[in-house]
Protein backbone atom coordinates (compact mmCIF):
# COMPACT_ATOMS: atom_id res chain seq x y z
CA UNK A 1 0.00 0.00 0.00
CA UNK A 2 1.36 3.43 -0.89
CA UNK A 3 1.33 6.17 1.67
CA UNK A 4 -1.75 8.36 1.64
CA UNK A 5 -1.53 12.10 1.58
CA UNK A 6 -2.91 14.01 4.55
CA UNK A 7 -5.87 15.06 2.40
CA UNK A 8 -6.66 11.46 1.39
CA UNK A 9 -6.43 10.32 4.99
CA UNK A 10 -8.65 13.16 6.16
CA UNK A 11 -11.21 12.23 3.48
CA UNK A 12 -11.05 8.58 4.54
CA UNK A 13 -11.76 9.69 8.12
CA UNK A 14 -14.86 11.55 6.96
CA UNK A 15 -13.19 14.91 7.39
CA UNK A 16 -12.44 14.23 11.07
CA UNK A 17 -8.90 15.26 12.00
CA UNK A 18 -6.74 13.04 14.18
CA UNK A 19 -6.72 14.05 17.83
CA UNK A 20 -3.13 14.11 19.08
CA UNK A 21 -1.90 14.57 22.64
CA UNK A 22 1.68 15.88 22.84
CA UNK A 23 3.42 15.34 26.20
CA UNK A 24 6.80 16.86 26.99
CA UNK A 25 8.13 18.71 30.01
CA UNK A 26 9.95 21.18 27.74
CA UNK A 27 7.58 23.91 26.55
CA UNK A 28 9.65 24.63 23.44
CA UNK A 29 9.50 20.97 22.35
CA UNK A 30 5.72 20.86 22.94
CA UNK A 31 5.27 24.01 20.91
CA UNK A 32 7.42 22.82 18.00
CA UNK A 33 5.64 19.45 17.80
CA UNK A 34 2.27 21.20 18.11
CA UNK A 35 3.21 23.56 15.28
CA UNK A 36 4.34 20.59 13.16
CA UNK A 37 0.90 19.04 13.59
CA UNK A 38 -0.96 22.27 12.99
CA UNK A 39 0.87 22.75 9.68
CA UNK A 40 -1.58 20.14 8.37
CA UNK A 41 -5.37 20.10 8.51
CA UNK A 42 -5.10 16.43 9.48
CA UNK A 43 -4.49 17.07 13.19
CA UNK A 44 -5.97 18.75 16.22
CA UNK A 45 -3.62 19.03 19.18
CA UNK A 46 -3.76 19.05 22.95
CA UNK A 47 -0.56 19.43 24.96
CA UNK A 48 0.49 18.32 28.43
CA UNK A 49 3.54 19.44 30.40
CA UNK A 50 4.09 16.12 32.16
CA UNK A 51 3.02 12.56 32.78
CA UNK A 52 0.46 13.29 35.51
CA UNK A 53 -1.28 15.89 33.35
CA UNK A 54 -1.28 13.48 30.40
CA UNK A 55 -2.88 10.73 32.47
CA UNK A 56 -5.67 13.08 33.57
CA UNK A 57 -6.28 14.33 30.03
CA UNK A 58 -6.41 10.81 28.56
CA UNK A 59 -8.82 9.79 31.31
CA UNK A 60 -11.21 12.59 30.27
CA UNK A 61 -10.84 12.73 26.48
CA UNK A 62 -10.36 10.44 23.50
CA UNK A 63 -7.28 10.69 21.31
CA UNK A 64 -6.11 8.93 18.16
CA UNK A 65 -2.50 8.93 19.35
CA UNK A 66 -0.15 10.26 21.99
CA UNK A 67 3.42 11.50 21.66
CA UNK A 68 5.38 11.46 24.90
CA UNK A 69 8.87 12.09 26.21
CA UNK A 70 10.31 9.35 28.42
CA UNK A 71 12.48 11.36 30.78
CA UNK A 72 10.33 13.84 32.71
CA UNK A 73 10.24 14.90 36.36
CA UNK A 74 7.58 13.66 38.77
CA UNK A 75 5.71 11.12 36.58
CA UNK A 76 8.04 9.66 33.95
CA UNK A 77 6.95 8.84 30.45
CA UNK A 78 7.19 5.14 31.26
CA UNK A 79 4.90 5.48 34.27
CA UNK A 80 2.48 7.60 32.24
CA UNK A 81 2.42 5.09 29.37
CA UNK A 82 1.77 2.25 31.81
CA UNK A 83 -1.22 4.09 33.29
CA UNK A 84 -2.51 5.19 29.89
CA UNK A 85 -2.28 1.58 28.66
CA UNK A 86 -4.54 0.48 31.52
CA UNK A 87 -7.07 3.18 30.61
CA UNK A 88 -6.90 2.82 26.81
CA UNK A 89 -4.91 -0.26 25.81
CA UNK A 90 -5.09 0.27 22.04
CA UNK A 91 -4.10 3.94 21.99
CA UNK A 92 -0.96 4.31 19.81
CA UNK A 93 1.99 5.99 21.52
CA UNK A 94 5.00 7.63 19.87
CA UNK A 95 7.90 8.14 22.24
CA UNK A 96 9.98 11.16 21.35
CA UNK A 97 13.13 11.22 23.41
CA UNK A 98 16.51 12.86 23.37
CA UNK A 99 18.31 11.14 26.19
CA UNK A 100 16.71 7.81 26.93
CA UNK A 101 19.01 4.86 27.44
CA UNK A 102 18.68 1.63 25.48
CA UNK A 103 17.41 0.05 28.69
CA UNK A 104 14.57 2.58 28.96
CA UNK A 105 13.60 2.12 25.33
CA UNK A 106 13.68 -1.67 25.74
CA UNK A 107 11.46 -1.34 28.81
CA UNK A 108 8.89 0.51 26.71
CA UNK A 109 8.72 -2.47 24.35
CA UNK A 110 6.70 -4.37 26.93
CA UNK A 111 3.78 -2.01 26.37
CA UNK A 112 3.43 -2.86 22.69
CA UNK A 113 2.00 -0.46 20.11
CA UNK A 114 4.76 2.08 20.86
CA UNK A 115 7.17 3.65 18.42
CA UNK A 116 10.33 5.53 19.28
CA UNK A 117 11.71 8.67 17.62
CA UNK A 118 14.91 10.38 18.74
CA UNK A 119 15.22 14.13 19.18
CA UNK A 120 15.78 16.27 17.28
CA UNK A 121 12.83 15.29 15.12
CA UNK A 122 12.30 16.89 11.72
CA UNK A 123 8.86 17.96 10.57
CA UNK A 124 8.67 15.49 7.67
CA UNK A 125 9.84 12.55 9.77
CA UNK A 126 7.37 13.46 12.54
CA UNK A 127 4.37 13.96 10.27
CA UNK A 128 5.18 10.83 8.24
CA UNK A 129 5.21 8.78 11.46
CA UNK A 130 1.87 10.17 12.62
CA UNK A 131 0.29 9.68 9.19
CA UNK A 132 1.55 6.09 9.08
CA UNK A 133 -0.09 5.41 12.44
CA UNK A 134 -3.30 7.04 11.23
CA UNK A 135 -3.29 4.87 8.10
CA UNK A 136 -3.04 1.77 10.25
CA UNK A 137 -6.10 2.88 12.22
CA UNK A 138 -8.21 3.32 9.05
Amino acid sequence: MTAMTAEELLARRGGQPLKVLIVDDEEQVRNVLRDFCLSSSLFTVTTAAGGAEAINIVRKYDFDLVTIDLVMPEVSGIDAIETIRRQKPHLPVVIITGNATDRLIAEVGRFGNCRVMHKPVGIEQFLDELIEIAEEKC
